[in-house]
């Protein structure tokens, strides 16, 4: 058997999850049983691995998702929790207030804040806040969703206080064979953790530099007539000095502290700083932005 049919057959219960989650918009308890069946049957009779590994794998498996449901009722809870005891409207009415510039608004409600909640609970819970906050101060819920979704991208990997690297590397790999490996180069499992962890926070402090921009462009340009370049050049300055106020304290407190804490603690200086920016007119565009009649976002 070849590589490729490998490779084909090692994607096989992606596919199916893909096809019965998606194409037949199966539930999941029905779903997972199926392709937990299927992997256990290409485990056993294509990869020779002996039924003493499989079973102990599968009970691994749910050990670990004993663990993300733990964090991910975590999330629920704060969800729940910011929503009934009335967190949410003041929220709301705080970060409306900082300024009436909708593009000003969605740097600080979607990226910097949403950052920060990625941080804190992960799971969707950014998107799931930001998004309704963002609907209640006026946005089209297109527009909303869309600034939602865009959250999900550089802070997700230290989101939930660092599970997708603490959970994923951890659980993911086979420890046993690369700590072999690291004590021959004189080095521990931590010392390997910390370096992916240094990777991740370089590469999104990077690429996360640039998503306010990307997200302001989004922005105005599905929800705005067209504009000359000049005006679109108004917002460069506000929307890098954003991504730079995240990702400079996301990149540092990934070198130096962990996994845990850098989209927290990004969001959260990002929050403070970019907020009083914004109040004191600090690169703001002079031009308040804001959203065309719905009349002619619908043509």
């Amino acid at each position: 058997m070849n590589q490729t049919i490998y490779g084909l057959l090692a994607l096989l219960p992606i596919v199916l999850c893909g096809i019965f989650l998606i194409g037949l918009q199966w539930s999941a308890k029905r779903t997972m049983p199926i392709v937990l069946a299927v992997t256990a049957t290409l485990a056993l009779f294509v990869w020779d691995m002996t039924l003493n590994r499989v079973s102990s794998s599968i009970i691994q498996g749910m050990v670990i998702t004993v663990s993300v449901l733990w964090i991910v009722f975590g999330a629920i809870f704060l969800l729940n929790t910011l929503k009934h005891t009335g967190a949410i409207a003041v929220i709301r009415a705080g970060f409306t207030n900082v300024s009436p510039d909708r593009r000003v608004q969605a740097i600080i409600i979607a990226w910097c804040f949403g950052c920060f909640l990625e941080g804190a609970a992960g799971f969707g819970t950014a998107a799931a806040i930001a998004a309704p906050l963002l609907v209640a101060i006026g946005f089209p819920a297109l527009g909303a969703v869309l600034m939602g979704m865009m959250i999900q991208s550089t802070p997700v990997s230290f989101g939930a206080v660092g599970t997708p690297i603490v959970i994923g590397v951890n659980k993911g790999l086979d420890t046993v064979a690369i700590s072999a490996q690291l004590a021959q180069q004189g080095l521990e499992w931590g010392d390997f953790l910390q370096l992916i962890t240094s990777q991740v926070a370089i590469m999104h402090g990077v690429i996360g530099t640039f998503m306010p921009l990307f997200m302001v462009m989004m922005l105005t340009r599905f929800f705005w007539e067209k504009q000359k370049l000049e005006r679109r050049l108004r917002y460069l300055a506000i929307c890098y000095f954003c991504g730079f106020s995240i990702h400079s304290p996301l990149y540092l407190t990934g070198v130096f502290l962990g996994p845990e804490f850098p989209s927290l603690v990004g969001g959260l200086v990002s929050i403070t700083i970019v907020v009083n920016a914004a109040k004191r007119g600090f690169l703001v565009p002079k031009t308040t932005w804001d959203f065309e009649p719905k009349k002619k976002l619908a043509k």
